[in-house]
């Protein structure tokens, strides 16, 4: 294998990768060619990741793996279940995708992720984690039940297998008739250490022909002698588990191989073909390093899972001779505003808990894990278990911080609702990734929270507009003693200069900003930009509202009363958001006013820039002017 120090920025030579429309041609192909077609691939990989950015390490350790599944089965017709989607750009490149893969994560290129829509090969689509064996196990009984002969494998990996939904999986396939097998792609970032070159001796025979036809026959012949095939089956069982982690699957019911070097592609290709027949379930457990073949993302992992698209050398030379001017000044991103705002109230306040579900770098909880360790708790990926852990903090006085996706707050809701909010414990909510987060897509964008979040009784939801006003809503929300949640979005704010203080904002005030006549503009989080833009444009009125639960009851009334058209402006569906709290609050007080509800259609947005999906959607400045032209004729 090839290792690499380099992002190669020409297109690499793959002469026997070209060939390859369909994996169909890799079941022909000999070993040494399907080791040629390895190194073609990562060669390839590293090449279109460069020109594209994107998901970066997790795919560079399952190239051999993933060769050896399209060898092994016979895909699209057998079922293959990719887990956390990082994984499956070589897929993507050896499923007919390969020359479109350099614009990848593009406005109306190819998705991040596995997509049923984009490919017959794409079986099920993921973006968040731990769905694999629940979907594949659904399949292999739908195929049972339709007397299909179809195989199905799920690939979990990634540190997928923490979460909770994984395990739930695993017990109900161990204890049904379904052939499904289980590849836990072990890279290092999940669950277990390497345990030596006796484990992986004692996997190849697991999974030779012999041993496989002894253990049959075997059964067979012990099923006759009372207690022998019980004694048998303990003995197997002790001597595996002592060589391997093999106990914890076994006892679930499934038949446990490995673990094996998931980098050795003649025992992934005998292991998976003779697993792939087995009848029942069956887990193979396979070692990988994530970033395999490129050196820096071998050693640093956690900063290569993605990268952003190198510079080309055009473009570098078009830089350079631009006339330099002074760069601006750096914006600070939200997540750096939460990071900041955690660890002084952190000093402020020994009862304050941070917790993640495994987004310490996203979040950027790093400096806090660091100087306020005893107080940090990263759950792994158990968003469900995030919040209920927050509940029981909570309940013996402490005063528990989330930071957590929007789209990962989903996956809690239940939690969010029965174990904080009926019990009204006091718990803050910092939710990253709200709005239209980019080139992650439908499964990352943050545009439902607010709709989920307001309908929760008790629940105070907090919009900032700027950096500053993050910073004092989330003191606003831990002062406050319930539940309550501050949503900002991914990136860089305005650039409004942060006050070093942790003084709160008061919770359900609005903020005038422009006094204008006919419209009034009142806008939610990050619109405020917008707004603001429009407004001047047509001498309307401007209100930064700040408070999306509860509303600022006087402010609404009193602008509703001396305008003759509400306009409401948020990134999140219209649907059940923070407009139509402004509906209900205005249907309520009897007020007769024109109202335009202006959010995120009734679809799921693309992938693409932000800019270019706001445009799509009518939110930027041009798209709500021409919306607001429109209403008053």
């Amino acid at each position: 294998m090839k290792l690499f120090d380099t992002i190669p920025t020409e297109r690499p030579a793959t002469p026997l990768l070209d060939t390859l429309d369909t994996p169909a041609a890799l079941r022909a192909m000999t070993a040494d060619q399907l080791k040629r077609v390895a190194d073609e691939l990562r060669a390839y990989l590293l090449y279109s990741v460069g020109v594209s950015g994107g998901h970066f390490g997790a795919g560079l350790g399952v190239v051999e793996l993933t060769v050896a599944l399209h060898h092994a089965f016979r895909t699209p017709h057998d079922r293959l279940v990719w887990d956390v989607g990082h994984q499956a750009y070589p897929h993507k490149i050896l499923t007919g995708r390969r020359e479109a893969m350099t614009g990848i994560r593009r406005y109306g290129g190819l998705a991040a992720f596995p997509r049923r829509a984009e490919s017959e090969y794409d079986t099920f689509g993921v973006g968040h984690s731990s769905t694999s064996i629940s979907a594949a196990l659904g399949m292999a009984l739908a195929a049972r039940t339709q007397g299909q002969d179809r195989r199905v494998c799920a690939v979990i990996g990634d540190g997928a297998l923490t979460a909770g939904m994984a395990f739930e999986a695993l017990a109900h396939a161990g204890h049904v008739d379904a052939n499904l097998l289980v590849v836990l792609n072990d890279n290092e970032m999940s669950i277990s250490e390497n345990v030596g070159g006796v484990a992986s001796y004692l996997a190849r025979i697991l999974v030779s022909k012999p041993y496989l036809s002894m253990r049959e026959n075997g059964k067979k012949v012990l099923s006759h002698l009372p207690g022998a095939l019980e004694l048998a089956r303990r003995t197997e069982e002790h001597v595996k588990g002592m060589v391997s982690p093999a106990t914890l699957f076994e006892e679930m019911g499934f038949n446990y191989v490995g673990p094996i070097d998931g980098h050795d592609l003649d025992a992934l290709s005998a292991a998976l073909t003779s697993m792939r027949d087995l009848e029942g379930p069956q887990f193979l457990h396979v070692k990988t390093r994530k970033g395999r073949g490129f050196l820096p993302a071998e050693s640093d992992p956690i900063g290569y899972h993605a990268i952003t698209k190198l510079e080309t050398p055009d473009a570098a030379k078009a830089r350079e001779a631009e006339v330099a001017t002074p760069p601006a000044p750096p914006k600070k991103k939200y997540c750096s505003v939460f990071g900041d705002w955690i660890c002084d109230m952190a000093a402020a306040d020994e009862r304050l808990i941070g917790i993640t579900p495994a987004m310490r770098e996203g979040s950027d909880l790093i400096r806090f894990s660091k100087e306020y360790a005893d107080r940090y708790y990263d759950v792994a990926i158990a968003e469900q278990h995030s919040v209920t852990l927050a509940a029981g903090m909570a309940c013996e006085g402490m005063k528990p911080v989330v930071a957590i996706y929007s789209t990962f707050l989903q996956r809690g809701y239940d939690q969010l609702i029965h174990d904080v909010a009926v019990q009204d414990l006091d718990v803050t909510f910092a939710i990253d990734r709200a709005g239209l987060v980019g080139e992650d897509g439908p499964t990352h964008h943050g545009a439902l929270d607010l709709s989920y979040l307001r309908c929760v009784p008790g629940m105070v939801v907090l919009a900032p507009a700027d950096e500053a006003e993050c910073r004092a809503m989330l003191s606003a929300a831990y002062h406050h003693p319930g539940p309550a949640a501050v949503r900002y979005p991914r990136g860089t704010g305005p650039g409004v200069a942060i006050p070093d203080h942790l003084e709160p904002l008061p919770i359900g005030v609005a903020e005038p900003r422009r006094q204008g006549q006919g419209v009034v503009l009142m806008a939610f989080g990050s619109l405020n930009g917008p707004a603001a833009e429009v407004a001047e444009r047509l001498d309307a009125s401007h209100i930064n509202m700040r408070s999306v639960k509860p509303l600022d009851r006087d402010a609404v009334l009193e602008a509703a009363r001396a305008h003759e058209l509400v306009v409401t402006l948020e990134e999140n569906v219209v649907a059940g958001g923070a407009g139509s709290g402004i509906n209900e609050l205005l249907l309520a007080e009897g007020v007769s006013v024109s109202v335009l509800n202006l959010g995120l259609p009734d679809v799921f947005a693309e992938h693409g820039k932000p800019a270019e999906l706001l445009r799509d959607c009518g939110l930027d400045a041009e798209g709500i002017e021409a919306a607001i032209r429109q209403r008053l004729g």
